[in-house]
């Protein structure tokens, strides 16, 4: 006569696969793309648009090409020299005429004070490398960064990042972060 097996007990494996299950999901986190933080100009009809073209002479030209090259007011840089070159053209120390023109401007903490005009267009080809792409986002966010990083050292003697938020806000009249992104082109 054949010998009969011991049953397992199965009563409290589907609890037991339910407890793993709960714990899997409290103890998970969710990546989440956060993207590049960009606030998207106001839509202007057809009508105003006239009103609002920009002097030649206050864009910045930075276009990406799809061999990933970068040309910077026509003329071919490294992306090295390229926050030093959006720096100079953002601040316009000396008055250039070849820089960005500059208005008088009330500012809290600051009074009245010469703001720029100039606004940074960027454009890359379609086919330009993702990284290459973030590498001239970065570097002319931080040369607004740094700006602003400077004014507030001359001025209240700390960082930026550690003003209250009027202060802050006095600094951004100063050096709006004013960066247009163009729609890639199929070749530059």
């Amino acid at each position: 006569m054949s010998r009969k097996m011991p049953e397992i007990p199965s009563a409290s494996l589907a609890d037991i696969a339910f407890m793993l299950l709960i714990f899997f999901l409290v103890t998970t986190t969710m990546d989440v793309d956060s993207g590049l933080r960009r606030r998207l100009p106001q839509w202007v009809d057809k009508e105003q648009e006239d009103e609002n073209d920009i002097n030649e002479r206050n864009i910045f030209v930075v276009l990406v090409n799809k061999n990933n090259d970068l040309l910077v007011e026509g003329d071919y840089e490294r992306i090295d020299n390229l926050r030093e070159r959006a720096k100079e053209f953002m601040e316009n120390p000396f008055d250039d005429v070849n820089l960005p023109e500059k208005e008088p401007k009330e500012i809290p903490y600051f009074g009245e004070v010469m703001v720029t005009k100039g606004v940074i267009s960027l454009r890359n080809d379609l086919d330009t490398q993702y990284g290459t792409y973030l590498a001239v986002q970065n570097e002319l966010v931080a040369a607004i960064n740094e700006l602003r990083d400077e004014l507030a050292m001359r001025k209240w003697g700390k960082p930026y990042s550690n003003l209250d938020s009027e202060q802050q806000g006095a600094v951004r009249e100063i050096y709006p972060q004013k960066i247009s992104e163009a729609e890639p082109k199929g070749k530059i």
